[in-house]
């Protein structure tokens, strides 16, 4: 599986084994009849399939079987669901809205030919969508008026966004260079920031439920949090045996990270790694905030700072990460070579917010 579903603390008991070819994406639904009390997911796969199913058990006995089955025309590569509406989305070479009660999309929306590898719903403006295209577009769509809004286009092909849950027009996208780029939908000519700390394809992306913070998971074996407003992120996860993280997620309590890598684990992580587990009597939490607050007064003294900085890191992720920084310290030293013998405002000065996007299309 390729996807985490958020909730999942227990140990999964059953195994749903209908699905013919490889599960690309998971979508858990909204409880939309309060009186029947069903919480039911959905999967996409390689078989044009979209099945839906109960996330309860069956009885000892009984076969596991899906609600019913939508048989599509294309592949699809990615779900959502709707958070309040019985509506979800999928994407493959267009993004299609459904209804859970239809076997035919409500609407279809496309922009140019390529295909779509990733669609997500704003949790706030419900109506509102983005899809990730494989042309390098990040295109939002508008459900009232079936149609598409804008896309920005960027050096390289971004694999995944996600909304900020607190802010209705901040997304942030995991692109293929590197970095993971935080824009807002009504300014699409630069970012708002370039988070720039991993080391390869950054391959998925979650917000905190405070939307302050966001978790990248990337294919240089380690998952990072970044602070929204910041470009380097305050804390690096990474074991000796975990590989390519391909999926995370952040839980709705935010005291913990999960995350999916290719040897088949789902590992739990503490969102704040200092943080500590369990009940804490009146002494110990006096204690706590006694040197938060000393760490937060003396946080510019240059050992506090180093202290609080440094985190041990993997030989290959720290020596591709020296071998980064020198190449685009080249690339400055290159620029400002060729600014300084040029003709004066020949080469312009273009800032790293604005180096990476290529278009923006209306």
């Amino acid at each position: 599986m390729t996807a985490i579903v958020e909730g999942l603390f227990a140990p999964i008991q059953t195994s749903i084994k209908s699905m013919v070819q490889e599960i690309k994406e998971i979508a858990k639904t909204a409880d939309t009849a309060a009186e029947l009390a069903i919480t039911m997911q959905e999967e996409v796969g390689d078989d044009k399939t979209v099945k839906h199913w109960k996330m309860e058990g069956p009885a000892y006995g009984v076969p596991e079987e899906p609600i019913h089955t939508i048989l599509g025309k294309t592949v699809y590569t990615g779900i959502d669901h709707h958070l309040k509406e019985p509506i979800f989305a999928t994407c493959g070479h267009q993004v299609d809205i459904w209804n859970e009660q239809r076997t035919s999309p409500l609407c279809s929306l496309t922009w140019g030919v390529d295909s779509i590898s990733s669609v997500k719903f704003n949790p706030i403006e419900m109506y509102l969508l983005g899809s990730c295209a494989s042309d390098r577009n990040i295109v939002l769509y508008d459900m009232r008026q079936s149609t598409a809004l804008k896309k920005v286009i960027l050096d390289m092909r971004t694999n995944t966004l996600c909304w900020n849950p607190m802010e209705a027009s901040i997304f942030t996208a995991a692109n293929e260079d590197y970095n993971l780029y935080t824009f807002d939908m009504r300014f699409l000519d630069k970012p708002l920031m370039v988070h720039m700390d991993h080391v390869s394809a950054v391959l998925d992306v979650d917000y905190s439920p405070t939307g302050k913070e966001f978790v990248s998971a990337s294919f240089d074996k380690s998952i990072r949090i970044f602070p929204v407003d910041k470009g380097h992120s305050r804390e690096v996860y990474h074991t000796k045996r975990m590989q390519h993280v391909i999926s995370v997620k952040w839980t709705s309590d935010n005291k913990y990270i999960l995350c999916g890598s290719d040897e088949m684990n789902i590992r739990l992580w503490k969102a704040n790694a200092s943080e500590k587990l369990g009940v804490l009597n009146p002494r110990e939490k006096a204690a706590m905030l006694y040197n938060q607050k000393l760490k937060e007064k003396f946080q510019h003294h240059p050992q506090i700072k180093r202290i609080a900085r440094h985190r041990h890191l993997p030989k290959v992720i720290y020596s591709q990460a020296k071998e980064l920084h020198i190449m685009r310290e080249a690339r400055r030293r290159k620029e400002l070579n060729r600014r300084k013998h040029s003709k004066p405002g020949s080469v312009p000065l273009v800032s790293e917010k604005k180096k990476h996007i290529v278009a923006i299309v209306k």
